[in-house]
């Protein structure tokens, strides 16, 4: 049996995959809409640090044993 957090870190890194995908679409093909942060790419940032922080929830709780 594993862990919450082994299914957590693997939904973490699910979605931040979609939405590093999505920055960097939206990278290549601009919105016709302009906004204030655009230039600073959220999406990607947000996606990366998803991803790594799943990353380290499903290594750190992949051999836990509940007894």
């Amino acid at each position: 049996m594993k862990p919450i957090w082994y299914f957590v870190g693997w939904i973490l890194f699910i979605i931040g995959l979609i939405l590093v995908a999505n920055g960097i679409y939206t990278y290549f093909n601009p919105e016709i809409q302009q906004t204030v942060l655009r230039g600073t790419y959220p999406d990607i940032w947000w996606g990366g640090l998803m991803v790594i922080v799943g990353l380290i929830y499903v290594l750190k709780n992949k051999n836990v044993k509940l007894e």
